[in-house]
């Protein structure tokens, strides 16, 4: 489904579609005076985002599915958006030039890829088909894509293939994202074939940098990548507990927040 011609519409469902992935579900009278529209204007962006499969319709309102199956690939791409966007850009600036960069599946991974433009003398290697088409044409970059079956839903590549690969690889940076964050800093995902291949970048880079805004901690997911106690560098719009705060100062993780905050919760003073 193409997204709304107006641009109006379009910010509302995609703020409408991160309220949903903070709150777990709302009623069309809280998302209508919220948004100061009416019933029916929200019922027209929920029969619009669940006609595109992004949220689920519920007697009087709408919820986001979580749990063993994961959002569409634009549903994923729609929620916190400006929150990602900064966080691509505080990673790319820790990227040297010369430098040799695996870069796994994920739309904030992409983002990194995204503002990878002035870089020079990069090697990136990727599972990532969106993050190759950004950076093939850039003179200044050497693209490898890691071979094996392609997702339809995400282009995606995993397989055995692709673990086998990275294996022939000294990274001296990865860039990774995760799907969930648990209370205990597990970091999750959906598919088991992606987590293999998560799992061999992270083995196979001197140094891992997570990037995943705060919404990631509300999620859950069923499949383990790893923990917060691998990673050296998470950059993030902000950490939602001083547990968290405190877990990764415990296992020396370098913290860097980029202070977004999404209009919902600055709206809601959360």
């Amino acid at each position: 489904m193409a997204l709304p011609s107006s641009k109006t519409t379009a910010r509302r469902q995609q703020e409408i579609v991160e309220w949903l992935r903070i709150k777990g579900r709302a009623t069309v009278e809280d998302l209508a005076a919220h948004f100061a529209v009416t019933p029916q204007t929200i019922r027209r962006d929920l029969n619009d985002l669940s006609r595109a499969q992004i949220i689920v319709r519920v007697h009087g309102g709408a919820m986001v599915s979580s749990g063993v199956v994961n959002l569409s690939y634009e549903a994923r791409k729609m929620i916190a958006g400006e929150q990602k966007q900064r966080i691509g850009e505080i990673a790319a600036a820790l990227i040297p030039d010369h430098s040799t960069v695996f870069i796994n599946i994920g739309t904030t991974t992409e983002e990194v890829a995204h503002a990878l433009g002035g870089h020079k003398g990069l090697l990136v290697i990727t599972n990532n088909l969106h993050v190759a088409a950004d950076l093939y044409r850039k003179e200044s970059i050497n693209v490898l894509v890691l071979g094996g079956s392609v997702r339809q839903s995400d282009g995606g590549i995993v397989g055995a293939q692709v673990v086998d690969m990275i294996g022939q690889f000294r990274a001296d940076l990865a860039i990774i994202g995760t799907s969930a964050i648990d209370t205990d800093g597990t970091l999750l995902d959906y598919d088991i074939f992606e987590v293999q291949a998560s799992r061999a970048i992270i083995d196979h880079a001197r140094k891992v940098v997570l990037v995943a805004d705060s919404s990631k901690f509300a999620r859950s997911a069923p499949v383990r990548v790893a923990h917060l106690s691998e990673i050296d560098v998470f950059v993030t719009d902000r950490l939602p507990t001083a547990a968290i705060a405190d877990l990764c100062r415990a296992h020396k993780v370098e913290v860097i927040e980029t202070g977004a905050v999404s209009a919902l919760e600055s709206d809601d003073g959360e």
